[in-house]
């Protein structure tokens, strides 16, 4: 068992699709509670020029590896909050090892441990507990910052 719990696809291939950008999230955390509230805050189309195209979920950090190192996510969202390692430090780890890691949005427990998601490169932090609008910007920001896949 490799931790990973589920993973979602849509039929769609094409990222930029009618002007609109399609990602692929990978959302960790050891807690099915909060990958469900955060899957149901994103929604499928948190803007009208981004869609979640598919969703990889994880619930163990060797999970999430094997994902990022296959390649299979445009967007990560790490619970800092997860036992055993938690999302801050496998971000950290992540942006160490991984080339050209992929953009992390953190869950982190209280706005006051911003400092941590800054800490571990995070490109973007979400205090729990988290409203809908907060979770969703924070997925299309860095959605919008990924390159063009159209620019060579």
């Amino acid at each position: 068992m490799t931790g990973l719990s589920s993973e979602t696809a849509t039929a769609s291939s094409d990222p930029t699709r009618g002007g609109r950008r399609s990602v692929r999230v990978l959302l960790f955390s050891d807690d099915r509670t909060t990958r469900d509230s955060v899957r149901l805050a994103v929604g499928r189309r948190p803007a009208p020029d981004v869609e979640i195209d598919s969703w990889v979920e994880c619930a163990t950090a060797p999970a999430v590896l094997e994902a990022v190192h296959d390649g299979r996510a445009d967007v990560l969202i790490l619970d800092g909050e997860a036992a055993p390692l938690g999302g801050l430090g496998l971000c950290r780890q992540l942006k160490h090892e991984v080339f050209d890691c992929p953009p992390v949005v953190v869950l982190t427990g209280r706005p006051q441990d911003a400092w941590l998601a800054s800490w571990s490169y995070a490109d973007a932090a979400v205090a729990q507990p988290f409203d809908a609008l907060t979770m969703s910007q924070a997925v299309v920001d860095v959605a919008r910052a990924l390159p063009d896949p159209t620019d060579h």
